[in-house]
């Protein structure tokens, strides 16, 4: 997989997950576990992408 096609898929499921948070937001009854995950791997995602696009390597 060329680094492209994997910064492709690296941002459609950076984009997916945070639909997903959002539906669960609006529903009361979410569990907020379930939540936080969702957004810690969302994070996990947005540094990937950021080290692929070269952005997370400066210090």
């Amino acid at each position: 997989m060329s680094i492209q096609s994997h910064l492709a898929e690296l941002e459609r499921r950076h984009a997916a997950l945070e639909t997903k948070i959002k539906d669960a937001i609006a529903h009361p009854s979410s569990d907020s576990l379930a939540i936080a995950e969702m957004k810690r791997r969302k994070l996990q995602l947005k540094d990937e992408i950021n080290k692929l696009r070269g952005e997370g390597t400066l210090h």
